[in-house]
């Protein structure tokens, strides 16, 4: 055997990322064959590994893995065949080219039946050998890119499928007359089909009718790339023969759909074949539930359900405009409950909400069907009649609608009663501008509430100079606190008998600085509706103990001060701390300030009011009630506060001839009997005085004794009475 005349080029085995020259394994029992082999196939730098006899090959295949064997058949320990049969037994796949002497035809057919790949006969050129050799190398080299080319195929589409099937969004196909050829799985729970039922329909038979049009031009897309269609909105009918709960609407979803037009590339160039059509469906239903509950939050009372101002002013504007167009008159109304605010702080929120609730069923009862009732918030509602033909037919709903809401409710075990103040404008004739008609009602409400309540008010140009100026006052109020526009006056409470000063009264005045001194009468209403008195109250609590402070460090007798106190300042939170904050400040003991509340106040909530004012007395604090015997409280519940002083009203001092002196008489005995100071206001004249004197009513409190003085004034009065005492001592 020579050496070969020319090389055979070899290819390098690719082993993962590493590239390997070929293993060859020789398997010759002739130890000179095998040498020359070995030297032949080394020269063309594969890996060769020798093997004297069988079973010296299978132990070296058990130890590596080789590209190709070239073995021999006659060998004495263990022929050819049972090598072969030996590694068809361990599952070894590499090609095996049988080179033998052997030169019958049934060898080399009995090798290749037993799993050969190629059969030599020796003697043989090594030309010949070595292209054999490379021909197996090769041919098991494509076999393995080609195998893994399958099963990376086959795995890219078992991932294509997964990706497919388990997509958040309906994937199909559809072909070029526009039925199904695909769907994924997806479609099972968007549409509750299954997948089957819809392969070979038409794609119209799961639109929602009134979208056929629009669907028509995405499913039908014949456009590809960047100029396709993408996120059409359209609703997707839901199989109708699916009976299980479905959580969104059951007849259809609500989904945006993006298409391309699909095309197989003929033979001849430039030429297509259109082959139907490929989308992706996105289910939108919950964005598009979200944004209506967001619209619906937007535009209406979550409480009652009605619209609420915003919409209620788009309903005016179209309505007007509707108006103008025919030559039609509208009317509309608002109302406020006139006395809601008790309930809902005396009895709870819970109660509150539900009253509103049984407002606004009532209110519909009382318009038509065309009619508009809104919420405008709080206790505000708003009724908007499109198409009434006069103030009279306007009229008898707004009295209808007072007379309805007069009539008790009753609400958890509570009979309420409830009135509304009714303000009412009448277009074109009252305007024409929706933010116009609402302002002008509204104030004409205020017009009704400011006269009692429980009544209709149409608006009338004169109340808009009056409700200008109260809105006056409101801004000059928020802005007077920090101006330090706010003064106390002082009126001075003496003993019936010996005509010494016991206390003074602390009266709120307000330098304005345009109109000069204001009266409370002119400003504390507008600051109790609108909150303004809380911050006020609070000044005049720290303003009075700051002026007792004053008094006690300059040496003057101890006197009390009175506090007024308002609704809403004692329905805060914070109440009690800010009283006590006050006297803390000034180094006060608690019985320096006495609290002034009327009956009707303490009414309110008696459960939070009661636990308020005892933890004050309980602290030393002085409590009285105001205006005694106005109210409509019973003594049943009055004795569940500390009460420490009670104060005629002035309508009973002011005619002792008449009815008021009895009622007079009444108060001070009872409040002698229940060990109270009885304190009448109003005392303007000797007789008064004297029968008061009579009656044994402790103190007196009126311009016989002083009109509200500054704090000034009210010093120099007590520097005159310790003067007077030390007169008399010094006479004594």
């Amino acid at each position: 055997m020579s050496e070969p005349t020319s090389g055979e080029t070899k290819t390098p085995l690719s082993i993962g990322s590493l590239t390997r020259d070929p293993r060859i394994l020789l398997v010759d029992d002739d130890p000179l064959i095998l040498e020359s082999l070995r030297r032949l196939i080394e020269a063309q730098r594969y890996d060769v590994v020798t093997a004297g006899s069988g079973k010296e090959a299978l132990g070296a295949v058990d130890k590596k893995q080789f590209d190709a064997i070239l073995l021999d058949l006659n060998m004495p320990d263990m022929s050819g065949i049972d090598v072969l049969t030996s590694l068809q037994e361990r599952g070894v796949e590499t090609p095996v080219i049988v080179v033998s002497g052997d030169s019958a035809i049934d060898s080399a057919v009995n090798a290749l039946r037993h799993g050969a790949t190629d059969f030599i006969r020796k003697p043989y050129k090594p030309e010949e050998l070595l292209r054999r050799i490379s021909n197996t190398l090769n041919k098991q080299r494509l076999e393995k890119e080609n195998n893994q080319i399958q099963q990376r195929l086959q795995q890219s589409e078992k991932w294509h499928r997964f990706l497919v099937n388990t997509s958040p969004d309906f994937i199909y196909t559809l072909d070029s007359e526009g039925r199904f050829t695909f769907v994924n799985d997806r479609v099972e729970t968007l549409l509750e089909y299954k997948r089957e039922e819809l392969i070979g329909r038409h794609y119209s038979e799961i639109v929602y009718e009134e979208d056929i049009f629009r669907a028509d031009h995405v499913f039908n897309e014949r456009r590809s790339d960047t100029r396709a269609t993408r996120n059409v909105e359209l609703r997707l009918k839901c199989n109708p023969g699916n009976c299980r709960p479905r959580a969104m609407n059951g007849r259809f979803r609500t989904v945006e759909v993006t298409a391309t037009g699909m095309y197989e590339r003929q033979e001849i160039r430039f030429e297509t074949r259109f082959m139907g059509t490929y989308g992706v469906v996105k289910d939108i239903s919950d964005r598009k539930q979200a944004e209506e509950t967001v619209h619906y939050q937007t535009y209406h009372d979550l409480l009652t359900g009605l619209p609420n101002r915003a919409k209620f002013r788009d309903y005016l504007g179209r309505a007007l405009v509707h108006a103008k167009r025919n030559s039609q008159t509208l009317s509309i109304m608002i109302l406020d409950l006139d006395n809601f605010r008790v309930i809902n702080d005396s009895l709870g929120h819970g109660v509150g909400d539900e009253l509103l609730i049984h407002v606004a069923a009532r209110l519909r009862q009382c318009i038509k069907d065309d009619d508009i009732l809104a919420r405008l918030g709080g206790d505000e509602f708003a009724l908007l009649m499109p198409d009434v033909s006069s103030r009279l037919e306007s009229t008898v709903v707004g009295h209808k609608v007072v007379e309805e809401l007069n009539v008790p409710i009753r609400i958890k075990g509570h009979e309420l009663y409830v009135t509304a103040s009714v303000g009412a404008s009448f277009a074109p004739e009252d305007g024409a501008v929706a933010d116009t008609l609402i302002r002008q009602t509204e104030i004409a409400m205020y017009q009704a509430k400011s006269q009692g309540g429980c009544r209709l008010q149409f608006w009338q140009p004169a109340m808009q100079e009056a409700f200008a100026g109260r809105i006056q006052i409101e801004t000059d109020l928020r802005r007077a606190l920090a101006n330090d526009e706010f003064v106390l006056f002082y009126q001075p409470q003496v003993d019936t008998v010996s005509g010494a000063i016991k206390g003074f009264e602390a009266l709120i005045r307000w330098w304005h600085p345009d109109r000069g001194l204001v009266l409370p009468n002119a400003f504390v209403p507008i600051a109790e509706e609108t909150g303004i008195i809380v911050p006020i109250g609070e000044w005049v609590l720290r303003e009075a103990a700051a002026q007792q402070a004053v008094w006690r460090k300059n040496g003057l007798p101890p006197v009390r001060v009175s506090v007024n106190i308002s609704p809403r300042q004692l329905e805060t939170p914070d109440f009690v701390g800010s009283v006590m904050r006050a006297l803390e400040a000034n180094q006060l003991e608690p019985g320096s300030i006495e609290l002034e509340i009327t009956e009707n106040v303490l009414m309110r909530d008696v459960e939070s009011n009661a636990a308020k004012l005892t933890q004050l007395a309980e602290a030393g604090v002085l409590l009285a009630i105001d205006d005694f015997g106005t109210g409509y409280s019973s003594l049943k519940y009055l004795s569940r506060f500390p009460i420490n002083t009670l104060k005629i009203d002035r309508a009973f001092v002011k005619s002792p001839e008449r009815e008021g002196m009895p009622i007079v008489n009444a108060i001070v005995g009872m409040g002698r009997n229940l060990n109270l100071n009885v304190i009448a206001e109003g005392v303007e004249n000797i007789a008064q005085l004297e029968q008061l004197r009579v009656l044994m009513c402790s103190e007196a409190q009126g311009y016989l004794f002083g009109m509200p003085m500054s704090a000034l004034e009210a010093t120099k009065l007590l520097e005159e009475q310790v003067h007077g005492q030390e007169e008399e001592i010094k006479a004594g």
